[in-house]
């Protein structure tokens, strides 16, 4: 029996994670993760409006950090921008069709990470994984 039988939950996904971290370099995803983290918010709020503030936020990061992310994303293109026409202090965040194809091709990147890390599970282990996880996530992340 592994010593990972003794080991609680979280320590398990807090370890796993920095494993993820470690390969999901900016050489194999094309980005940096936390970049690829952003985008995929910004696509998964659909077209729910995003304040720079809301996703610093939501990313836990403070706001001198969000803007570089930004201005990194912003320079590749691959979001915008823009003032909030209702409040003109706050900035919307909005994903390019560039950040689209970007994310997408760094999803297919992705897999390959996850193949690796995930390799000795079989594909009915990684599904309920997958399942497992998006259950614990539900109605835990930020709104």
């Amino acid at each position: 029996m592994s010593t990972a039988h003794h080991i609680g939950s979280m320590n398990l996904l807090t370890r796993l994670s920095r494993v993820v971290y470690a390969r999901a370099t900016e050489q194999v995803l094309g980005m940096r993760l936390k970049q690829f983290i952003t985008l995929d918010y910004l696509r998964s709020q659909g077209d729910s409006a995003v304040t720079q503030q809301g996703l610093g936020q939501t990313l836990h990061l403070d706001a001198n950090n969000c803007v570089i992310l930004l201005n990194d994303l912003e320079s590749d293109g691959y979001v915008e921008r823009r003032r909030d026409p209702i409040d003109r202090r706050r900035h919307i965040v909005e994903m390019t069709d560039a950040g689209r194809r970007a994310l997408e091709d760094a999803e297919v990147k992705l897999e390959t990470v996850e193949d690796d890390v995930l390799g000795n599970l079989t594909a009915s282990e990684r599904s309920a994984l997958r399942d497992l996880l998006a259950k614990a996530l539900d109605g835990n992340e930020p709104a």
